[in-house]
This record gives structure tokens, C-alpha cells and sequence, in this order.
């Protein structure tokens, strides 16, 4: 894998449409939100935390404590019952479903644990694909896409479909397809869940790389010794609530 820079440009802040309501410092602001569910289950119990620009930052616990719910309400995908979720300015707990599909697009890359790449497009398609979506001619976003492939070390994949590469190398893929549009905030669930212990390895060096050419990383994980290794510090979540983090900004 190349380990020069994998980022072409670092994060850029996402301009001030009409939709923004922008009311922190913070990346994120996650204050007092809780989560229950009509059977009356709680995924998440008076939760607070703040993530600062430029972090690398773990959630980590066992199933069933909160962390993929978090994620979710970080990415507009979910909404609290309580509480207020706030991302570069975005009040992502108050949008609106056409609102909340234009802050992903434009604000949040995800990094699925199932890669979620589209087996009938090329890697170059898949790649490109969230460029295209937000209106964007062929030709440019062909452009970035390969931009992106070439310095993940995917230059000569361009034209092969997923099926056909390995687990590495699908994880490089969907890491390409979120930093399309350039985000402020990248979100991983689970990166190592589907990996053998090479391809982890060589996940965790790619978010290190990633860190280090200025994104913000969110990165959820059961696997603890992996969020001690590659994330600057930890939150901790078990049945719900926060039991254990390092305050914003500091580092390991």
C-alpha cells in the first residue's frame, strides 16, 4: 500500500446553505441525547460528548452499548428522542429528510462495516458515485475519483468491480467513495469487522495516513486494542451511557 498522502486536499468546510444553523466550536456536539425505541428499549442514555476538528476519535463497546446507534445520529440515519446532535454548525437532530440527505452528501463521508460498494459498477464508478450525485459532470468527478484511487494505492483497480478485489482493498475503495466530496467529518463503523489480521493492519494505516493529512475520524469498534493503536483517544460507551472517555482535544 502507498503510504504517501492519501488525501489530495485536507477537509474543507462545507459552505453556509440555507438549512445550517451554526451554534458551536466543536466538529461535533453531542448534548444530553437519549435514544428509546417503541418496544421501549434504550440504545442511549443521557449522552454527552464534543469531538474537535482535526481528532481522531474511538467509540468502542460491546454490542448492544450504543456505539453503532451514536454513529447513526451522527449521520442523520436516526434521530434522538432527547438531546440535540450538532455537526460543523449542523443541527442534524432538527433536519428534515431532504435536509439530512444534503448534509451527508456534503458534510460526513461514511465507511461502512459491510463496504456497501455497488457490485455492478466499476471502482471508478463506485467511487464517483457520490460526486454524481450531487450534480457534478462526469468528466470531473472521473477526475477526483482517480485522483483518490491513485493515491490509495488503487490506481491499477480503477477499472475492476469489487467482487474481484480483496478485503483491503474494498475498505481503500469505500474509504475513497466518502472523501468524494470532500468532507468535514469521516465515520467508520466497524472498518476491521469483515478483515483478516493483514488487512486490519493495513486499515489502521490508512486512517493513521488519513489523520495525519487533517481529516477528522469517528471510528466505532468493539476491538479496543485497535482504537488504543490508531485513534488518538477512546469514548467508551456501555448500556447506553458514556463510561469512560478522554476530553476533546487531548491525545494519547
Amino acid at each position: 500500500m502507498d503510504q504517501g498522502e492519501p488525501v489530495l486536499r485536507p477537509m474543507c468546510r462545507c459552505r453556509p446553505d440555507a438549512y445550517l444553523h451554526r451554534v458551536t466550536s466543536s466538529l461535533i456536539d453531542i448534548a444530553r441525547v437519549s435514544r428509546t425505541y417503541s418496544d421501549g428499549s434504550v440504545a442511549l442514555d443521557d449522552v454527552s460528548l464534543q469531538v474537535v476538528r482535526g481528532e481522531s476519535v474511538a467509540i468502542v463497546g460491546p454490542s448492544g452499548s450504543g456505539k453503532s446507534t451514536l454513529l447513526n445520529l451522527i449521520a442523520g440515519l436516526d434521530r434522538p428522542t432527547a438531546g440535540s446532535v450538532t455537526v460543523d454548525g449542523v443541527v442534524v437532530s432538527g433536519l428534515g429528510e431532504k435536509a439530512s440527505a444534503l448534509y451527508r452528501r456534503r458534510t460526513i463521508g461514511i465507511v461502512f462495516q459491510s463496504f456497501n460498494l455497488l457490485d455492478d459498477l466499476t471502482v471508478i464508478d463506485n467511487v464517483a458515485l457520490p460526486a454524481r450525485l450531487m450534480g457534478t459532470s462526469r468528466r470531473a468527478a472521473a477526475r477526483r475519483a482517480n485522483e483518490l484511487l491513485g493515491s490509495l494505492g488503487l490506481a491499477d483497480r480503477r477499472d475492476a468491480y469489487p467482487g474481484r478485489l480483496s478485503g483491503g482493498e474494498r475498505q481503500r475503495v469505500a474509504v475513497a467513495r466518502a472523501l468524494m466530496n470532500e468532507p468535514a467529518l469521516l465515520l467508520a463503523d466497524e472498518p476491521t469487522g469483515a478483515l483478516d489480521s493483514a488487512a486490519r493492519a493495513e486499515v489502521g494505516r490508512l486512517l493513521a495516513d488519513l489523520h495525519a493529512a487533517g481529516h477528522t475520524l469517528v471510528i466505532v469498534t468493539h476491538d479496543e486494542e485497535f482504537a488504543d493503536r490508531h485513534t488518538q483517544r477512546t469514548i467508551r460507551l456501555a448500556d447506553g451511557r458514556v463510561v469512560g472517555a478522554t476530553p476533546a482535544g487531548a491525545s494519547r
